[in-house]
Protein backbone atom coordinates (compact mmCIF):
# COMPACT_ATOMS: atom_id res chain seq x y z
CA UNK A 1 0.00 0.00 0.00
CA UNK A 2 3.00 2.35 1.08
CA UNK A 3 4.35 1.72 -2.55
CA UNK A 4 1.28 2.53 -4.27
CA UNK A 5 1.18 5.54 -2.35
CA UNK A 6 4.28 6.79 -2.97
CA UNK A 7 3.86 5.89 -6.81
CA UNK A 8 0.95 7.76 -6.81
CA UNK A 9 2.34 10.74 -5.36
CA UNK A 10 5.29 10.52 -7.97
CA UNK A 11 2.53 10.59 -11.08
CA UNK A 12 0.73 13.51 -9.86
CA UNK A 13 3.93 16.01 -8.71
CA UNK A 14 5.39 14.89 -12.70
CA UNK A 15 1.71 15.70 -14.14
CA UNK A 16 1.98 18.80 -12.31
CA UNK A 17 5.48 19.59 -12.93
CA UNK A 18 4.74 19.13 -16.77
CA UNK A 19 1.59 21.15 -16.79
CA UNK A 20 3.28 24.23 -14.96
CA UNK A 21 6.70 23.91 -17.06
CA UNK A 22 4.09 24.10 -20.35
CA UNK A 23 1.90 26.88 -18.84
CA UNK A 24 -1.12 24.51 -19.66
CA UNK A 25 -2.51 26.90 -17.18
CA UNK A 26 -3.09 29.36 -18.85
CA UNK A 27 -6.29 29.78 -21.80
CA UNK A 28 -5.88 28.86 -25.52
CA UNK A 29 -4.24 30.85 -27.64
CA UNK A 30 -6.11 32.48 -31.07
CA UNK A 31 -2.48 32.05 -32.39
CA UNK A 32 -1.41 28.36 -34.25
CA UNK A 33 2.09 29.58 -34.87
CA UNK A 34 3.25 29.85 -31.16
CA UNK A 35 2.48 28.27 -28.28
CA UNK A 36 1.23 29.79 -24.46
CA UNK A 37 4.91 28.94 -23.22
CA UNK A 38 6.55 30.82 -25.75
CA UNK A 39 4.59 33.71 -24.98
CA UNK A 40 5.42 33.62 -20.88
CA UNK A 41 8.68 33.60 -21.91
CA UNK A 42 8.95 36.21 -24.41
CA UNK A 43 7.16 38.35 -22.06
CA UNK A 44 9.66 37.41 -19.29
CA UNK A 45 12.47 38.51 -21.56
CA UNK A 46 11.16 42.04 -22.31
CA UNK A 47 10.82 44.86 -20.71
CA UNK A 48 8.65 46.56 -23.54
CA UNK A 49 4.77 48.14 -22.90
CA UNK A 50 3.55 46.46 -26.24
CA UNK A 51 5.21 42.63 -28.02
CA UNK A 52 4.94 41.18 -30.76
CA UNK A 53 4.27 37.77 -30.91
CA UNK A 54 3.83 36.43 -34.23
CA UNK A 55 2.90 37.15 -37.84
CA UNK A 56 0.09 34.77 -39.21
CA UNK A 57 -2.86 34.07 -41.86
CA UNK A 58 -2.04 37.89 -42.90
CA UNK A 59 -2.23 39.33 -39.23
CA UNK A 60 0.64 40.49 -36.75
CA UNK A 61 -0.01 39.91 -33.26
CA UNK A 62 1.15 41.44 -30.00
CA UNK A 63 0.60 41.11 -26.61
CA UNK A 64 0.69 44.21 -23.96
CA UNK A 65 0.71 42.82 -19.73
CA UNK A 66 -1.54 45.32 -18.37
CA UNK A 67 -4.85 45.14 -16.67
CA UNK A 68 -6.43 48.79 -17.68
CA UNK A 69 -7.96 48.14 -20.94
CA UNK A 70 -7.97 52.06 -21.31
CA UNK A 71 -4.35 52.03 -21.20
CA UNK A 72 -4.15 49.25 -23.47
CA UNK A 73 -6.19 51.25 -25.68
CA UNK A 74 -3.10 54.43 -25.37
CA UNK A 75 -0.45 51.94 -25.79
CA UNK A 76 -2.11 50.72 -29.44
CA UNK A 77 -2.66 54.43 -30.52
CA UNK A 78 0.33 55.64 -29.38
CA UNK A 79 2.23 52.59 -31.79
CA UNK A 80 0.08 52.86 -34.55
CA UNK A 81 0.30 56.91 -34.59
CA UNK A 82 4.31 56.42 -34.85
CA UNK A 83 3.11 54.89 -38.48
CA UNK A 84 1.01 58.04 -39.10
CA UNK A 85 -2.43 56.11 -38.28
CA UNK A 86 -4.86 58.76 -36.99
CA UNK A 87 -7.02 56.83 -34.45
CA UNK A 88 -11.12 57.41 -35.00
CA UNK A 89 -13.02 55.96 -32.51
CA UNK A 90 -13.22 52.75 -30.53
CA UNK A 91 -16.13 50.35 -30.83
CA UNK A 92 -16.66 47.47 -28.67
CA UNK A 93 -13.01 45.42 -28.61
CA UNK A 94 -12.36 47.27 -31.73
CA UNK A 95 -10.55 50.53 -32.45
CA UNK A 96 -10.42 52.22 -35.79
CA UNK A 97 -7.67 54.27 -37.48
CA UNK A 98 -7.77 55.97 -40.81
CA UNK A 99 -4.38 56.55 -42.84
CA UNK A 100 -4.78 58.44 -46.40
CA UNK A 101 -8.21 57.55 -47.08
CA UNK A 102 -7.21 53.93 -46.17
CA UNK A 103 -8.85 52.12 -42.88
CA UNK A 104 -7.43 49.98 -40.42
CA UNK A 105 -9.47 48.41 -37.46
CA UNK A 106 -7.55 46.68 -34.77
CA UNK A 107 -8.91 44.42 -32.26
CA UNK A 108 -8.25 43.50 -28.96
CA UNK A 109 -8.81 40.33 -26.43
CA UNK A 110 -8.00 40.15 -23.05
CA UNK A 111 -6.26 36.48 -22.70
CA UNK A 112 -6.13 36.28 -18.61
CA UNK A 113 -6.24 39.39 -16.32
CA UNK A 114 -3.37 40.67 -16.68
CA UNK A 115 -2.42 39.96 -20.49
CA UNK A 116 -4.23 41.49 -23.67
CA UNK A 117 -3.76 40.07 -27.09
CA UNK A 118 -3.88 42.65 -29.92
CA UNK A 119 -4.95 41.53 -33.31
CA UNK A 120 -3.63 44.01 -36.20
CA UNK A 121 -3.64 43.05 -40.24
CA UNK A 122 -0.05 43.49 -41.09
CA UNK A 123 -0.75 46.70 -44.06
CA UNK A 124 -0.62 48.73 -40.93
CA UNK A 125 3.12 48.80 -41.03
CA UNK A 126 3.13 50.58 -45.09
Amino acid sequence: MKRLLITFGLIVVLAGAFVFYNKLYYPTLPIETISKKEVIEKLNKSDEKILKLTSENGKEWYIVNEQNQSIVDEIIIDMLSQKEWVFKRKDGSGLFFEKQGEDLIITTQKWTGDYSLINIPMKFDE
